[in-house]
């Protein structure tokens, strides 16, 4: 699994930290979404996949 992020597309919802805090963060001056992990250990790939499709921007972009 290969994760990346538009932050440009960003709207710094915080849903992906809530869905998967191992894989996203959010930076403290605006909140728009950091990658932590853009290749995650298979075990979060469940959370992962559950962030991008709650990403209100969809900003979130996964290659399996």
């Amino acid at each position: 699994m290969k994760v990346t992020v538009d932050q440009d597309k960003c709207v710094a919802s915080g849903q992906c930290v809530v869905t998967a805090a191992q894989v996203f963060d959010q930076r403290n001056a605006d909140g728009i979404v950091v990658l932590l992990s853009d290749n995650p250990p298979a075990e979060q790939a469940d959370d992962v996949r559950q962030a991008a499709a709650v990403c209100p921007a969809l900003a979130i972009t996964i290659e399996e």
